[in-house]
Protein backbone atom coordinates (compact mmCIF):
# COMPACT_ATOMS: atom_id res chain seq x y z
CA UNK A 1 0.00 0.00 0.00
CA UNK A 2 1.10 3.56 -0.71
CA UNK A 3 2.63 5.97 2.18
CA UNK A 4 -0.58 8.53 2.84
CA UNK A 5 0.33 11.65 2.43
CA UNK A 6 2.22 13.81 5.15
CA UNK A 7 3.14 9.91 6.94
CA UNK A 8 6.42 10.15 5.00
CA UNK A 9 9.40 9.68 7.00
CA UNK A 10 11.74 12.34 7.38
CA UNK A 11 15.53 12.62 7.47
CA UNK A 12 17.97 15.39 7.55
CA UNK A 13 21.94 15.21 7.93
CA UNK A 14 23.34 17.89 10.10
CA UNK A 15 26.64 17.99 12.19
CA UNK A 16 27.80 15.70 14.66
CA UNK A 17 24.90 15.73 17.30
CA UNK A 18 21.55 13.20 16.40
CA UNK A 19 18.03 12.60 17.06
CA UNK A 20 15.97 9.85 16.89
CA UNK A 21 12.47 10.45 17.07
CA UNK A 22 10.10 7.90 17.12
CA UNK A 23 6.62 8.14 16.33
CA UNK A 24 3.10 6.83 18.37
CA UNK A 25 1.18 3.55 17.89
CA UNK A 26 -1.38 3.95 14.82
CA UNK A 27 0.22 7.16 14.50
CA UNK A 28 2.94 8.06 12.24
CA UNK A 29 6.26 10.40 11.43
CA UNK A 30 3.65 13.46 10.60
CA UNK A 31 2.46 13.76 14.50
CA UNK A 32 6.87 14.68 15.13
CA UNK A 33 7.69 16.60 11.41
CA UNK A 34 7.17 20.00 12.74
CA UNK A 35 9.34 18.70 15.89
CA UNK A 36 12.03 17.14 13.60
CA UNK A 37 12.01 20.25 11.32
CA UNK A 38 12.67 22.11 14.18
CA UNK A 39 16.21 20.29 15.14
CA UNK A 40 17.08 19.97 11.67
CA UNK A 41 16.76 24.27 11.32
CA UNK A 42 19.10 23.97 13.97
CA UNK A 43 21.28 22.15 12.21
CA UNK A 44 21.21 18.74 14.29
CA UNK A 45 21.21 15.02 12.21
CA UNK A 46 17.69 14.10 12.45
CA UNK A 47 16.03 10.60 11.70
CA UNK A 48 12.06 10.12 12.08
CA UNK A 49 11.56 6.64 10.45
CA UNK A 50 7.82 5.52 10.10
CA UNK A 51 7.12 2.63 11.87
CA UNK A 52 6.64 -0.78 9.97
CA UNK A 53 2.15 -1.45 9.60
CA UNK A 54 1.78 2.51 9.83
CA UNK A 55 1.23 5.37 7.48
CA UNK A 56 -0.81 3.12 5.14
CA UNK A 57 -4.35 1.60 6.10
CA UNK A 58 -4.91 -0.23 9.71
CA UNK A 59 -5.33 -3.44 8.09
CA UNK A 60 -1.64 -3.44 7.47
CA UNK A 61 -0.86 -2.66 11.23
CA UNK A 62 -3.09 -6.13 11.96
CA UNK A 63 -0.16 -8.20 10.81
CA UNK A 64 2.68 -6.85 12.66
CA UNK A 65 3.79 -6.30 16.23
CA UNK A 66 6.09 -4.87 18.33
CA UNK A 67 9.18 -6.66 17.54
CA UNK A 68 8.75 -5.35 14.03
CA UNK A 69 8.24 -1.34 15.59
CA UNK A 70 11.36 -1.67 17.30
CA UNK A 71 13.68 -3.25 14.79
CA UNK A 72 12.76 -0.53 12.81
CA UNK A 73 14.19 2.34 15.64
CA UNK A 74 17.08 0.19 16.74
CA UNK A 75 18.25 -0.30 12.86
CA UNK A 76 18.00 3.75 12.57
CA UNK A 77 19.65 4.06 15.74
CA UNK A 78 22.51 2.00 14.85
CA UNK A 79 23.17 3.39 11.54
CA UNK A 80 23.21 7.06 13.42
CA UNK A 81 25.64 5.75 16.12
CA UNK A 82 28.05 4.74 13.11
CA UNK A 83 28.27 7.84 11.41
CA UNK A 84 27.66 10.34 14.31
CA UNK A 85 29.59 11.36 17.49
CA UNK A 86 26.53 11.78 20.02
CA UNK A 87 22.89 10.41 19.57
CA UNK A 88 19.73 11.53 21.65
CA UNK A 89 16.62 9.22 21.32
CA UNK A 90 13.06 10.53 21.57
CA UNK A 91 9.24 9.46 21.01
CA UNK A 92 5.49 10.42 21.51
CA UNK A 93 3.29 7.99 23.58
CA UNK A 94 4.45 4.43 22.13
CA UNK A 95 7.42 6.12 20.56
CA UNK A 96 8.40 7.28 24.00
CA UNK A 97 8.19 3.30 25.16
CA UNK A 98 10.35 2.88 22.01
CA UNK A 99 13.20 5.85 23.06
CA UNK A 100 13.36 4.39 26.45
CA UNK A 101 14.23 0.86 25.51
CA UNK A 102 16.95 2.08 22.99
CA UNK A 103 18.28 3.33 26.12
CA UNK A 104 18.00 0.27 28.13
CA UNK A 105 19.25 -1.46 25.74
CA UNK A 106 22.18 0.53 24.20
CA UNK A 107 23.32 1.69 27.16
CA UNK A 108 26.09 4.91 26.44
CA UNK A 109 25.51 4.93 23.13
CA UNK A 110 22.39 7.06 23.64
CA UNK A 111 23.35 10.16 25.46
CA UNK A 112 19.91 11.37 26.54
CA UNK A 113 15.81 10.78 26.30
CA UNK A 114 13.31 12.82 25.73
CA UNK A 115 9.74 11.33 26.02
CA UNK A 116 6.29 13.48 25.47
CA UNK A 117 3.21 12.22 26.98
CA UNK A 118 5.13 8.73 27.41
CA UNK A 119 2.71 5.31 27.28
CA UNK A 120 3.65 2.74 30.22
CA UNK A 121 0.18 0.19 29.68
CA UNK A 122 -2.70 -0.73 27.95
CA UNK A 123 -5.76 0.23 30.60
CA UNK A 124 -8.80 -0.82 31.17
CA UNK A 125 -10.42 -4.14 31.83
CA UNK A 126 -10.53 -4.67 27.83
CA UNK A 127 -6.93 -5.18 27.87
CA UNK A 128 -7.19 -8.07 29.77
CA UNK A 129 -9.49 -9.56 27.59
CA UNK A 130 -7.87 -9.10 24.48
CA UNK A 131 -5.57 -12.55 24.30
CA UNK A 132 -9.01 -13.67 23.38
CA UNK A 133 -10.98 -10.75 21.84
CA UNK A 134 -8.42 -10.01 19.23
CA UNK A 135 -9.12 -13.29 17.54
CA UNK A 136 -12.79 -12.53 17.66
CA UNK A 137 -12.98 -8.43 16.84
CA UNK A 138 -10.37 -6.94 14.38
CA UNK A 139 -10.24 -3.93 15.73
CA UNK A 140 -12.02 -0.79 17.83
CA UNK A 141 -11.95 2.58 17.32
CA UNK A 142 -9.02 4.54 17.32
CA UNK A 143 -7.13 6.89 19.54
CA UNK A 144 -5.90 9.37 16.81
CA UNK A 145 -6.13 13.19 16.86
CA UNK A 146 -6.40 13.90 20.64
CA UNK A 147 -5.48 17.40 20.35
CA UNK A 148 -6.48 21.03 22.19
CA UNK A 149 -5.57 23.18 19.51
CA UNK A 150 -9.20 23.68 17.08
CA UNK A 151 -7.31 24.09 13.37
CA UNK A 152 -4.58 20.92 14.09
CA UNK A 153 -4.98 16.86 13.37
CA UNK A 154 -2.69 13.96 13.44
CA UNK A 155 -2.88 11.66 10.91
CA UNK A 156 -3.45 8.48 12.28
CA UNK A 157 -5.81 5.30 11.53
CA UNK A 158 -9.71 6.02 12.74
CA UNK A 159 -9.26 1.99 14.27
CA UNK A 160 -7.11 0.13 16.01
CA UNK A 161 -6.48 -3.52 15.08
CA UNK A 162 -6.92 -6.24 18.02
CA UNK A 163 -3.91 -8.19 16.78
CA UNK A 164 -1.50 -4.80 16.92
CA UNK A 165 -2.91 -4.24 20.20
CA UNK A 166 -2.08 -7.11 21.69
CA UNK A 167 1.20 -6.92 20.96
CA UNK A 168 1.27 -3.27 22.11
CA UNK A 169 0.55 -4.81 25.85
CA UNK A 170 3.41 -7.43 25.52
CA UNK A 171 5.60 -4.62 24.59
CA UNK A 172 5.49 -2.03 27.15
CA UNK A 173 5.37 -5.11 29.80
CA UNK A 174 8.91 -6.15 28.27
CA UNK A 175 9.80 -2.20 29.01
CA UNK A 176 8.57 -1.96 32.01
CA UNK A 177 10.92 -4.62 33.32
CA UNK A 178 13.65 -2.36 31.50
CA UNK A 179 13.39 0.93 32.92
CA UNK A 180 16.13 0.27 35.61
CA UNK A 181 18.46 0.13 33.19
CA UNK A 182 18.04 3.83 32.13
CA UNK A 183 20.74 5.41 33.33
CA UNK A 184 20.91 8.32 30.85
CA UNK A 185 19.61 11.94 31.59
CA UNK A 186 15.83 12.16 30.62
CA UNK A 187 13.29 15.08 30.11
CA UNK A 188 10.00 13.62 30.68
CA UNK A 189 6.92 16.29 29.01
CA UNK A 190 3.12 15.48 29.80
CA UNK A 191 0.11 16.91 29.64
CA UNK A 192 -2.29 16.86 32.40
CA UNK A 193 -5.23 16.61 30.48
CA UNK A 194 -4.05 13.63 28.11
CA UNK A 195 -7.15 11.98 26.79
CA UNK A 196 -5.12 8.70 25.94
CA UNK A 197 -2.14 7.78 28.16
CA UNK A 198 -3.00 8.34 31.86
CA UNK A 199 -0.33 10.65 34.48
CA UNK A 200 0.25 7.13 36.27
CA UNK A 201 1.83 6.01 33.36
CA UNK A 202 4.56 9.07 33.26
CA UNK A 203 5.04 8.36 37.31
CA UNK A 204 5.41 4.90 36.87
CA UNK A 205 8.40 5.43 34.43
CA UNK A 206 9.70 8.13 36.91
CA UNK A 207 9.97 5.88 39.65
CA UNK A 208 11.74 2.96 37.60
CA UNK A 209 14.20 4.51 35.87
CA UNK A 210 17.88 4.67 37.46
CA UNK A 211 18.46 8.24 35.92
CA UNK A 212 20.00 10.87 38.22
CA UNK A 213 19.68 13.76 35.58
CA UNK A 214 15.69 13.94 35.17
CA UNK A 215 13.74 16.64 34.29
CA UNK A 216 9.52 16.81 34.24
CA UNK A 217 7.75 19.00 32.51
CA UNK A 218 4.39 19.56 32.61
CA UNK A 219 2.14 21.22 29.24
CA UNK A 220 -0.69 22.60 30.67
CA UNK A 221 -2.60 23.32 27.38
CA UNK A 222 -1.72 20.43 25.81
CA UNK A 223 -3.81 17.08 25.37
CA UNK A 224 -2.25 13.55 23.81
CA UNK A 225 -0.53 14.55 20.85
CA UNK A 226 1.27 17.79 22.29
CA UNK A 227 3.51 17.94 19.43
CA UNK A 228 1.05 19.32 17.25
CA UNK A 229 -0.56 21.06 19.87
CA UNK A 230 -0.40 24.43 21.87
CA UNK A 231 2.83 23.44 23.45
CA UNK A 232 4.43 22.14 20.69
CA UNK A 233 7.17 25.59 20.99
CA UNK A 234 8.15 24.93 24.64
CA UNK A 235 8.55 21.05 23.81
CA UNK A 236 10.56 22.10 20.64
CA UNK A 237 12.45 24.62 23.21
CA UNK A 238 13.29 22.25 26.25
CA UNK A 239 14.13 19.38 23.72
CA UNK A 240 16.46 21.84 21.89
CA UNK A 241 18.00 22.73 25.18
CA UNK A 242 18.37 19.67 26.81
CA UNK A 243 20.31 18.60 23.72
CA UNK A 244 22.49 21.72 23.90
CA UNK A 245 23.61 21.41 27.15
CA UNK A 246 24.25 17.74 26.93
CA UNK A 247 26.24 17.98 23.89
CA UNK A 248 28.23 21.11 25.30
CA UNK A 249 31.60 19.65 25.07
CA UNK A 250 31.25 19.13 21.38
CA UNK A 251 31.44 22.29 21.01
CA UNK A 252 31.23 24.19 17.63
CA UNK A 253 31.57 20.93 16.06
CA UNK A 254 28.28 19.62 17.56
CA UNK A 255 26.45 20.94 14.85
CA UNK A 256 24.24 23.45 16.65
CA UNK A 257 23.30 26.50 14.25
CA UNK A 258 24.68 24.75 11.11
CA UNK A 259 22.74 23.67 8.11
CA UNK A 260 22.21 20.40 6.20
CA UNK A 261 20.22 18.29 3.58
CA UNK A 262 17.10 17.23 3.94
CA UNK A 263 15.30 13.79 2.78
CA UNK A 264 11.65 13.12 3.35
CA UNK A 265 8.35 13.51 1.58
Amino acid sequence: MPVLAGAEPFRHEGGEIAVLLCHGFTGSPQSLRPWAEHLAARGLTVSLPLLPGHGTRWEDLRITGWQDWYAEVDRELRLLCERREQVFVAGLSMGGALALRLAAKHGDAVSGVVVVNPANKVHGLAAHALPVVRHLVPATKGIASDIAKPDSRELGYDRVPLHAAHSLRQFFRIVDGELPQVTQPVLLLRSPQDHVVPPADSARILSRISSTDVKEVLLEQSYHVATLDHDADRIFAESTAFIGRLASGLGNEAGLGKEGTTAGG
